[in-house]
This record gives structure tokens, C-alpha cells and sequence, in this order.
């Protein structure tokens, strides 16, 4: 179903159209300067007055304030656009290339959700990652992206993990002589949930995008006086700190911090709210090692 049909239909009509934005006084509230914009091409819209934005499906949600199965009840016409909406985060066949068609900040309700699944705060995600909408095998798909140094794209939804060419490790540098060195771009949000407000979060990182990527990332860590490493606690995880830790006495391993979980954002995830209280009043938490 077309957005600007669907609009149309509602009684609204563009206030002016630049290539493929059409933009419509919000149909959310009153306002003299048109804030509400639709890309044609995506089929997506945002709203700047409200900071929404999303699908057809978010839209009719919002518009009449009610759940996606009263949607779906109410008007059955909306059962096409749902299903569509479910193909556009289902896991692709990699047989081909990733091409990247848009990046935008994070606005689609369903992304939104699945950062809050992780327990990772919005504004944090949306400082460090972008909405990606991409092409493979002729189907859209849209997910989460963390940029590398290289430009390339780590790519996540909750049925997808891929990343777009050049694959590559994510440097962040803040002058620091500390390092934060993470598997993964999830274990790295979570930390900056943990420590956002704590002298933690302003040190260097180093986010590999793969372990195969550390000894590449050597250069670099091996800069700084204190290498914290925060890998998974599975068999590659364990085996790649066990032969970093060998590189001297910089690197020290913070994996103690979520013993017994997988990982970082495994353990934030299962502790929700009180991983916080939980990592600051630990004597052996990461942030009394931090002073």
C-alpha cells in the first residue's frame, strides 16, 4: 500500500515535493510549516515535529492510537502491508552483495523495539548507529547499522546478522590512554549504558566487527597503557583473550564482570535495570577498576 495514497485517502494532501520527499503539515497536531515528510521511494515517513517516524503500518498505528492487531481487525486492508512489513526484517538468502540504498537516524518503531529487547537506551543507539535500508537479491530489508573505519556496515535486526562490504574493525578515538576492546557493536552500547556517566565511557574503543580482526587491531591497542578486553565467554572469546593476555601485562581481561553469560549485552540484558546497581556496588565491577 502507497504511502501517499493512504495519506490522500485521510484528506491530506503535500504542502510542496523535492525529488522524492513529499512534505505534509503533520497530521498529528496543528502547525503552520509542514514537518511531516514522506519518501516515496521507501515508502517511509518522519515526522520532525513529533520525532517519529516509520512505516505505513507505524503510521496508522500512531494516527489512530491503537495496537497493530486492532489495525489489523479494524481495517483487514492493513493485512497485506503487515505481512509485508514482517518480509522486510526476515532473514535474507546470502547469495549476493549487500547494497546499501539509505542510512537515516534510528525511526522505525520495530528497530526501537528491538533495541529495548537488548536494553540498550535509545539516545545512546541512536549517537552511535544508524537505520540502514538495503537491497539483496532484489528484496528491501532494513536493520541497525554500526559503521566501521572502512565505511562498510555491522548489520542487525531481530532475524538478521550480516554486515555490508568493506568489512572492517570500528575504531572511536577520545584521547584516552585506555582502551575498550568489544567483539561486537552490541557489547559496546551496552558498556556505554553502563558507564555513560562515568569516566569509562570517555576512553578509546575498539570494536573488532570480528575476532578475526584483532590482530590487526594490535597496532592500535597497543598504544594505550591499559587494554581492557571484553570478548564473549564461548570458546573463540576465551581462546583469543587467553593469547592476548600473553601480549604483557596492559591487557587485562573484564570478561569476570558477566561471568556466566555469553557476553556483555547477554548479561545486561538478564540484569535489565539493576546491572547498573549492580557493576557499581561489585568491589570487583569494572568501574572500581576504572579509578
Amino acid at each position: 500500500m502507497n504511502m501517499i495514497d493512504y495519506l490522500a485517502g485521510l484528506g491530506f494532501t503535500p504542502a510542496k515535493k523535492r525529488n522524492d520527499d513529499y512534505w505534509y503539515h503533520s497530521p498529528f497536531h496543528v502547525e503552520k510549516t509542514p514537518s511531516f515528510k514522506v519518501n516515496s521511494r521507501l515508502n517511509l515517513w518522519y515526522d520532525h515535529s513529533i520525532g517519529k517516524g516509520g512505516t505505513l503500518l507505524d503510521f496508522a498505528t500512531q494516527f489512530h492510537r491503537c495496537s497493530i492487531g486492532a489495525i489489523l481487525k479494524k481495517h483487514p486492508e492493513f493485512l497485506t502491508v503487515y505481512s509485508n512489513s514482517l518480509a522486510t526484517l526476515e532473514k535474507p538468502d546470502l547469495k549476493n552483495s549487500i547494497v546499501i540504498i539509505d542510512e537515516q537516524p534510528i525511526r522505525s518503531y520495530r528497530l526501537i523495539q528491538y533495541l529495548k529487547q537488548r536494553n540498550i537506551p535509545f539516545d545512546i543507539a541512536d549517537k552511535f548507529c544508524r537505520e540502514i535500508h538495503f537491497k539483496l537479491n532484489d528484496k528491501n530489508y532494513y536493520a541497525i547499522g554500526f559503521k566501521n573505519d572502512l565505511g562498510g556496515f555491522e548489520i542487525r535486526n531481530e532475524f538478521f546478522k550480516s554486515s555490508s562490504s568493506p568489512k572492517g574493525l570500528t575504531t572511536i578515538f577520545n584521547d584516552s590512554s585506555q582502551v575498550a576492546v568489544f567483539e561486537g557493536f552490541f557489547d559496546f552500547l551496552s558498556f556505554m549504558f553502563l558507564f555513560v556517566n562515568h569516566d569509562a565511557s570517555s576512553w578509546n574503543f575498539c570494536i573488532l566487527n570480528s575476532l578475526s580482526f584483532f590482530g590487526k587491531s594490535r597496532t592500535f591497542l597497543e598504544r594505550h597503557k591499559q587494554i581492557h578486553l571484553y570478548f564473549d565467554n564461548d570458546k573463540s572469546g576465551r581462546k583469543c583473550c587467553e593469547d592476548a593476555l600473553l601480549g604483557g601485562r596492559a591487557y587485562r581481561d573484564e570478561s569476570r564482570l558477566y561471568k556466566g553469560y555469553n557476553d556483555l549485552n547477554d548479561w545486561v540484558r538478564t540484569m535489565g535495570k539493576n546491572a547498573k546497581t549492580e557493576i557499581f556496588r561489585s568491589d570487583q565491577g569494572a568501574c572500581d577498576r576504572t579509578r
